[in-house]
C-alpha cells in the first residue's frame, strides 16, 4: 500500500519487469563502459543499480567531490534507456573518514575495535558518520534528485550485516538516551522490567547502564532485549534521515533500502517495511543445501508478506556461484531462471543480480555475475540472455498480486530473539530451525504460505513458536479464534513477556486459558533422541508433561520418550496445541489434515514435492500461473491458458520438463 503521507507515491517510471543488477563501473577503466551498455541492452538490462560503494569515488578527500565519473556513467544508461536505481553509498565510509574519526569505529561486546578496511565499518550511533552520511546523500539528492535517468533511490546496503551492534562509548551514551525514552526516564521501572534484583545487579544511576558488554557471566536478559531494540532502532534512524533527505530533493522517486530477509537476524523487517517506499530483498542460495528450492520460497513469501499487499524488488541474487560459503558450489544450466521466476512467481516485479560484470579483484572476485570473466563466449552470459529475454515477455503480469493465502505463519522476530538467549533448556530449540521446517513441508505439499505478523483472515493460522509474546499479542490471537480462525501452536510458547519475564502461573502462561491445558514440565530430549506418537508421528528436539483442562480432546500421545503415555496434540475448539516439534516427514502428514479441518483449497494439480504453482492476478483481471519444476523429470500440471515462456498454448494441462519454467495467461 502507498505510504499514508504519500498516497499518490507509486513506482513512477521503474520498469517493470525490471532485470539487472549492481553496477560498479568504479571498478573498470572508462574503455569498458561503453561495452558495458552495449551489452546490457543485447541482455534486456533495463535497471542498474549504481554507486552503492562508490563514496570514495566521488568523495576522494574530505570535502572535495567530483561527480564527473558518475555523471558519464549515468549519461551513457539514460541515452540507452536503461533507468537508474541510484544509491547513497553510506554502507562504505572512506579510508580517509575511518582514520579521521576512529572513534566512529564500531566495537565488539570484549572492547574491540574494528578496523577500517571492508565495508560498513561504523557505529551507527556516531554523529561524525550520521553528519558524513548526511552530507553525500544531500549533495547526491541535490545533483540528481531530478535527473531522468534516476527513477529510484537505494540507501546504504544490506544494513546490520556486519555491524549490527556495537558496544562503543558513543553506543553506550546512545543507549541510555533511548532508555530514558523508552521508561519516561524512570530507572525504577528500567531495574523492575530488567529483574536486577537478582544478583544484586540493582542501577542506582543511569551513567551505570552500560550495554551488555563481556562480562564475568550471563548478564540480564532484559538488558539484552533492550538492546536489540536499540539498536535495530539506531539503523533505521540513519535510514531515515537519508530517507528524507532524498524525499526533499528528489520528490516523487521511490526510497528503498535492500533487506536480508530470509537471514532472520537482526532487523525487524515488519517495522522496516513500513517506513520504505517499495520492498527489496536480496537473497542468496546455500548452494549445498538440498532444500534450497524451498529457502527460495520462504526467502520469497517472506517479502512479499512484508510488502503487505504491494509488488516488491529482488534487488539482488546471483547467477551462479557465490565466494563466501565454504564450498561455493555453482548453479546447474537453468537453475538461475528457476530461482528468477520463482521470486517473480511470488509476488516480485524485478529480479536484479550482484553484480553486473565480475569484479576482476578484491573479495568478491570468485562471485558470479551476469558478464563473467569470460565473457560472452559462456553458458551464465548465455542463460542471461536467454532470462532477459522470457523477463521481457511477463511485462502484463507486472503490478499484479498474489491473492492472500489461506494459511499463515506467524513470524515474531522478538520471540526469535529471546529464545535465541543463552540458558535455554536446548540449544536445539532454534526459532530459525522450526519455521523453516514448516513452511519447507507446506511448500512440498504444494500449500502457499504467508507470513504475518500477526493473526489476520487466514482460514489456518501456524504458529510453530512463540516463546516471548505479549498480552496484546495472547489477546489477537484468542479473538481469530473466536472469528472463527484455525491456529496450530508449537511447543514452549506463550512462556515470557517482550522482557524475558515468565508470565505469572502455570506454563503456558499468556496462552494457557486459549489453549486449554497446563504443561506440568518441559523435557528437552537429549541429542538425536525421538519421541513417537500413537499417530505415526515423530517428535525429536522436545517434549512435554501436558495436563489438559475439561473439555480439551487429546488427539494422540507419546508413545516413548520423556512424556511416553502423556498427551502430544490437544485440540481446544479450533486450537490445536503440539507438545513436541514434529519432524517434517510428520508434517506432511498433519499439515493436510489440518488444512481440510480449517476448510483450505486443495493444491493445483500437479503441485507440490519440488514443483511450485503459484498465481498472480491483477485487480482488473487477468490472471497468470507459475509453474516451475525443480525436480528431475516431466511432471503434469493443470492448467488452461497461453504459456508466456514458450508460447504454446495449453487446454487444460501442460507437460513441464524437468527443471523448465511456464507462466500461463490463463483462459478467462
Amino acid at each position: 500500500m502507498p505510504r499514508p503521507d504519500q498516497p499518490h507515491l507509486t513506482w513512477g517510471r521503474i520498469p517493470r519487469p525490471a532485470f539487472g543488477a549492481d553496477y560498479n563501473p568504479e571498478q573498470w577503466d572508462k574503455a569498458i563502459w561503453k561495452d558495458d551498455v552495449r551489452l546490457m541492452r543485447e541482455a534486456g538490462v533495463n535497471l542498474v543499480s549504481l554507486g552503492i560503494f562508490a563514496w570514495s569515488w566521488v568523495e576522494p578527500r574530505p570535502d572535495v567531490f567530483d561527480f564527473s565519473g558518475l555523471d558519464e556513467v549515468i549519461t551513457l544508461l539514460h541515452e540507452a534507456g536503461i533507468a537508474v536505481d541510484l544509491s547513497t553509498p553510506t554502507a562504505a565510509p572512506p579510508l580517509w573518514f575511518s582514520h579521521a574519526h576512529p572513534e566512529s569505529l564500531p566495537v565488539t561486546a570484549d572492547g574491540r575495535t574494528l578496523a577500517p578496511g571492508s565495508r560498513q565499518a561504523y557505529c551507527p550511533s556516531s554523529p561524525a558518520y550520521r553528519d558524513r552520511a548526511a552530507l553525500i546523500t544531500r549533495r547526491l539528492a541535490e545533483r540528481y534528485g531530478d535527473h531522468p535517468a534516476v527513477v529510484m533511490w537505494h540507501v546504504n546496503n544490506e544494513y546490520a550485516n556486519a555491524n549490527a551492534h556495537c558496544w562503543c562509548d558513543t553506543s553506550a551514551a546512545a543507549f541510555r538516551s533511548w532508555l530514558r525514552t523508552v521508561y519516561g526516564n524512570d530507572l525504577d521501572a528500567l531495574n523492575d522490567r530488567w529483574g536486577t534484583a537478582l544478583w544484586g545487579m540493582r542501577y542506582s544511576d543511569w551513567e551505570q547502564v552500560i550495554p551488555p558488554r563481556t562480562s564475568t557471566s550471563s548478564l540480564s536478559p532484559g538488558l539484552w532485549m533492550d538492546f536489540y531494540r536499540f539498536s535495530d532502532a539506531e539503523h533505521l534512524a540513519c535510514f531515515r534521515a537519508e530517507r528524507d533527505i532524498l524525499r526533499a530533493h528528489s520528490p516523487g522517486r521511490p526510497v528503498t533500502t535492500n533487506f536480508m530477509a530470509s537471514a532472520l537476524s537482526w532487523s525487524d523487517y515488519w517495522r522496516w517495511a513500513r517506513e520504505v517506499d517499495i520492498v527489496s530483498n536480496d537473497h542468496y542460495l546455500m548452494s549445498e543445501d538440498p532444500n534450497r528450492s524451498a529457502d527460495l520460497a520462504f526467502a520469497a513469501d517472506l517479502t512479499r508478506g512484508l510488502a503487505d499487499g504491494r509488488p516488491w524488488i529482488l534487488m539482488e541474487h546471483s547467477t551462479s556461484a557465490v565466494q563466501w560459503q565454504p564450498r561455493n558450489v555453482a548453479k546447474v544450466p537453468g537453475e538461475m531462471a528457476r530461482n528468477t521466476l520463482s521470486h517473480l512467481a511470488r509476488g516480485a516485479d524485478g529480479a536484479l543480480f550482484f553484480q553486473w560484470r565480475q569484479s576482476a579483484y578484491g573479495p568478491e572476485k570468485w562471485h558470479s555475475a551476469m558478464v563473467p570473466h569470460g565473457g560472452e563466449d559462456t553458458r551464465i552470459w548465455q542463460e542471461t540472455k536467454a532470462l532477459g529475454n522470457a523477463v521481457a515477455g511477463l511485462a502484463d503480469v507486472a503490478g499484479s498480486i498474489c491473492p492472500p493465502a489461506e494459511i499463515a505463519l506467524l513470524l515474531d522476530y522478538e520471540a526469535m530473539w529471546a529464545l535465541g538467549l543463552p540458558h535455554r533448556p536446548s540449544t536445539d530449540l532454534t526459532y530459525s530451525g522450526v519455521l523453516r521446517d514448516w513452511h519447507r513441508a507446506l511448500w512440498t505439499l504444494g500449500l502457499l504460505c504467508d507470513l504475518v505478523p500477526a493473526p489476520g483472515e487466514q482460514r489456518l493460522l501456524l504458529v510453530p513458536s512463540l516463546y516471548a509474546l505479549s498480552t496484546d499479542t495472547a489477546r489477537a490471537l484468542e479473538d481469530y479464534t473466536a472469528r472463527g480462525g484455525h491456529l496450530v501452536v508449537g511447543p514452549f510458547s506463550g512462556l515470557v513477556d517482550p522482557d524475558d519475564r515468565v508470565h505469572p502461573g502455570p506454563y503456558p502462561g499468556a496462552l494457557r486459558d486459549l489453549l486449554g491445558l497446563r504443561v506440568d514440565e518441559y523435557l528437552p530430549l537429549t541429542a538425536g533422541g525421538i519421541a513417537g506418537l500413537d499417530d505415526g508421528s515423530t517428535g525429536h528436539i522436545w517434549a512435554e508433561r501436558v495436563v489438559p483442562d475439561a473439555g480439551t480432546e487429546v488427539e494422540s500421545r507419546f508413545t516413548e520418550g520423556p512424556a511416553a503415555g502423556g498427551p502430544a496434540i490437544l485440540r481446544r475448539g479450533n486450537t490445536r496445541y503440539l507438545a513436541t516439534r514434529p519432524d517434517v516427514p510428520s508434517l506432511l502428514r498433519l499439515l493436510p489434515l489440518w488444512a481440510a479441518r480449517a476448510g483450505c483449497t486443495t493444491p493445483v494439480r500437479g503441485a507440490g514435492h519440488g514443483v511450485e504453482v503459484v498465481r498472480r492476478s491483477a485487480p482488473r483481471g487477468g490472471s497468470w500461473l507459475f509453474a516451475v519444476n525443480h525436480t528431475l523429470h516431466p511432471v503434469r500440471v493443470a492448467a488452461t491458458g497461453v504459456d508466456l515462456v514458450s508460447g504454446i498454448r495449453s487446454p487444460g494441462a501442460i507437460t513441464l520438463p524437468a527443471g523448465e519454467v511456464a507462466v500461463i495467461a490463463e483462459d478467462c
